[in-house]
């Protein structure tokens, strides 16, 4: 398993809120759903994305957007139209002055906007990410971010299409692995490309020894890993290996090993009930004494507290 592979186990859709939206110019939406990732796409047409404090990013037809939440932003024709619709948590849309006559009913179901054969067509599919490790993956992405149609591999955007616009049986499973799918592939072309400054997790995958390593640690975290052993693994000397890590993830193996148990253990502690004894030698640690020490020291707070953390 890699490292995206491991991120992504931890981000999967469940009960994913999808719109299709048809517009025509001058057309805006002001999303104001707080989903911690979106991801939407141009059936027909162009747009940009607006978000306070960031410059306008453009969407041409067929590209794919991936949106980091919870703030909103807005989706237009251009940067300076006032959107006409707003589309708040569960996919509910509000009219807006200057909003289109509402065929909603007419067109299908997820389904907002104006007539069928407007010249804007935007699917788009929100998760509910849960979890540390969603969160680190969530950081190593910019608030906004588009992948040019050309380099999103195969037709993941229109199996969408004719999925949304009927109400089979089992939709939503569909609709979810979908959206699985094609996060996956848009991510992986992201991180492709020059401008994403990709983490150095990802850049490192394709090094014959680091990318060993992580493979190795992210199988097996709880295997007792001394950089000894992962050196050997790869077939280097321990200094060697240590720099070779350290240059191309930003952190040492150890310290990137810990990071990984704490995020692991952060997320058992808020989704299970095993004891603090069973999630630490799951992820690793002899007893709950030594995860306890381990956990306090990366996140200032002890697993008791990050399980049950007090009210505010």
């Amino acid at each position: 398993m890699d490292v995206l592979d491991d991120l992504l186990a931890g981000t999967k859709a469940h009960g994913g809120v999808f719109n299709l939206t048809i517009m025509d110019p001058p057309w805006a939406l002001h999303i104001v759903d707080e989903a911690p990732l979106s991801l939407a796409s141009l059936i027909r047409g162009s747009a940009w994305i607006v978000r306070d404090g960031a410059e306008p990013v453009r969407m041409a037809e067929r590209d794919v957007a991936v949106l980091r939440g919870p703030g909103p932003y807005v989706v237009g024709d251009d940067p300076a139209t006032a959107p006409q619709l707003r589309i708040h948590p569960g996919g509910r849309c509000e009219p807006l002055p200057g909003a289109p006559v509402d065929y909603s009913a007419r067109l299908a179901v997820r389904t907002h906007g104006g007539r069928p054969e407007g010249a804007a067509m935007v699917v788009s599919g929100t998760y509910q990410l849960q979890g540390d490790v969603s969160r680190r993956l969530l950081s190593a992405l910019p608030p906004v971010l588009v992948v040019p149609a050309a380099d999103v591999a195969g037709h993941v955007m229109d199996l969408v299409l004719g999925e949304i616009q009927n109400d089979q049986p089992g939709q939503q499973s569909v609709l979810d692995r979908w959206l699985d799918l094609a996060l996956i592939t848009t991510l992986r072309a992201w991180f492709a490309r020059p401008e994403s400054r990709a983490p150095g997790w990802y850049r490192a995958q394709g090094d014959p020894v680091v990318g060993l390593a992580l493979r190795l640690l992210h199988e097996d975290p709880a295997h007792p890993w001394t950089v000894a052993e992962l050196a050997g693994r790869a077939g280097v000397s321990r200094a060697t290996f240590s720099r070779r890590f350290t240059a191309l993830v930003g952190e040492g193996p150890m310290a990137y090993l810990t990071g990984w148990r704490i995020t692991l253990a952060a997320d058992l502690l808020r989704t299970t009930d095993d004891t603090v004894e069973a999630i630490a030698r799951r992820v690793g640690y002899t007893n709950a004494f030594t995860l306890s020490v381990a956990f306090k020291r990366v996140r200032g707070i002890s697993p008791t507290t990050h399980r049950h953390p007090p009210a505010t």
